[in-house]
């Protein structure tokens, strides 16, 4: 059996009055002293209420949610929380619930805690069972205006998500490059005026990208490279350009991984799951900017055929680099992309976002992706559109002592050069960059998760795509809502 995709997500609708005979979710704001909302004649037991983000109570019938501080990232905790508490009842209680929120309720806590309901309940499992029973639908019932526009983007962004966490968690037996080439097609399908064209292993061939047919050529299912294309709706602009890894599995070829933690590598392509995401996201608003996403997929297979360290393969545009460990093959397949995007599409922006290194992890943890950029206002626009939809980004050096370290004794780079590995990572992207201001967005660390934490659960985290698309929506000439 395989699991359903899309995932289907908790639907979020806007009232401004209850439903007769649907139970009720409260809204408690502060600590143990909590401070509830609208509603509060429906408690029955106040001493069980707590204001605590997250914190959840059953009144008889109805729920009551605690949102803290009301800062946006506990509105979307809260939302997380309520809907895996009811999804818990759901089998011998109700699948739908009103929300009742303050007519005063700020329009980014909306959208925080919409995203969170959206998200929270998340479920990815390949079996023959029949799904259990879980809460379909959630009605926010407020008087606050422009409620119903905020809702609209943050289930576009959560969308995004959780198709990235799809493509992302599909087992690599079924996911190969054509299937993830495939699943990109059927997508944007969905989507008017978003265009995909798939490139196969003969095209990169004749067009000499040597990177992804040097990562691709150990397996028995061939490399893709994938391109969507969003016109834009408005006039002008700038054309902005995004690059996603889509290693569909990493064995680490020649240079095995060990065999702990080599199950995951089925996530392994997370940035180009989010690159795919975030354009049927800026798709789906019609948002007035040029948008070009590009994922070079391949699989990186032990094989005869296997690219080995020591070789000098040669990127679409000419340079030579130096193999030194084909467990670093990323940077690899993600090289001739760049240097296909600026020699082809001419961006005024070119973003790239990989599961690229082990050091990021290392530097950063598992929650925070880091943010190499040339262009001080890029770096600026990507941490603050990362802050907005609750994405969190650190911006990292690109270290002038470190860049004559990239070159190579027999070829023009080398793949690995000595020094902090996520850095040198950096600075060997850069040499395809061309003189385009580019950021480099490494999410080998949140890119997964091993528990749940506010919207996350277990598996593929969908990082990065919600970035993305905010990141879009800052250069279109008429921004909607911003998300917390």
């Amino acid at each position: 059996m395989r699991a359903p995709l899309p995932t289907p997500l908790v639907t979020v609708e806007v009232a401004d009055t209850l439903r007769r005979g649907v139970p009720a979710v409260l809204v408690a704001s502060g600590g143990d002293e909590a401070r509830l909302g609208p509603g509060a004649e429906r408690v029955v037991d106040a001493d069980d209420v707590s204001g605590r983000a997250g914190a959840t109570s059953r009144q008889g019938r109805d729920r009551v949610v605690g949102v803290g501080d009301g800062a946006p990232g506990d509105w979307r905790k809260a939302g997380a929380a309520l809907v895996r508490a009811l999804d818990a009842d759901a089998a011998k209680g109700a699948t739908t619930y009103d929300v009742l929120l303050p007519d005063d309720v700020a329009g980014e806590a909306v959208a925080a805690f919409t995203l969170g309901i959206a998200l929270g309940g998340y479920r990815f499992k390949v079996t023959g069972e029949e799904p259990p029973k879980r809460v379909k639908s959630l009605r926010l019932v407020t008087a606050a205006p422009g409620v119903a526009d905020v809702v609209r983007k943050a289930t576009t962004l959560a969308a995004a998500t959780s198709l990235s966490r799809d493509l992302a968690n599909t087992p690599s037996n079924v996911k190969d490059p054509a299937w993830l080439a495939a699943a990109a097609v059927k997508a944007a399908k969905a989507v008017p005026g978003l265009r995909v064209e798939v490139r196969d292993e003969k095209w990169l061939a004749e067009q000499r990208f040597g990177g992804v047919l040097a990562v691709g050529g150990g397996s028995a299912r061939p490399p893709r490279f994938i391109e969507l294309t969003w016109p834009g709706t408005g006039d002008g602009g700038p054309h902005l350009v995004l690059v996603g890894k889509g290693i569909t599995f990493d064995t680490g070829g020649i240079s095995v991984k060990p065999a702990d933690g080599m199950h995951l590598m089925r996530t392994d392509m997370s940035g180009g799951a989010a690159v795919i995401a975030a354009l049927i996201g800026v798709a789906r608003q019609s948002l007035p900017v040029r948008v070009t996403g590009l994922v070079p997929a391949a699989e990186n297979h032990v094989s005869g055929s296997a690219y080995r360290p020591g070789d000098v393969i040669t990127h679409y545009g000419g340079t030579t680099t130096e193999v030194t460990n084909t467990d670093a093959e990323g940077r690899l397949v993600l090289a001739d992309a760049l240097a296909y995007a600026v020699r082809n599409l001419r961006p005024d922006v070119l973003v790239d976002v990989a599961t690229l290194t082990g050091a990021m992890k290392v530097t950063l943890g598992l929650r925070t992706g880091g943010l190499f950029a040339t262009d001080d206002d890029l770096a600026a626009r990507v941490a603050e559109a990362g802050a907005r939809v609750g994405e969190s980004w650190w911006r990292m050096p690109l270290l002038a002592d470190l860049v004559e370290d990239v070159r190579s004794d027999i070829a023009d780079v080398r793949q690995c050069p000595p020094g902090p590995g996520g850095i040198t990572a950096a600075l060997f992207l850069r040499e395809f960059a061309g003189d385009v201001p580019w950021a480099h967005l490494d999410i080998a660390g949140p890119a997964r998760a091993d528990k749940v934490y506010d919207e996350v659960v277990a598996g593929a985290t969908g990082f990065a795509a919600r970035t993305l698309i905010e990141l879009a929506e800052t250069y279109a000439a008429t921004p909607t809502n911003t998300i917390g």
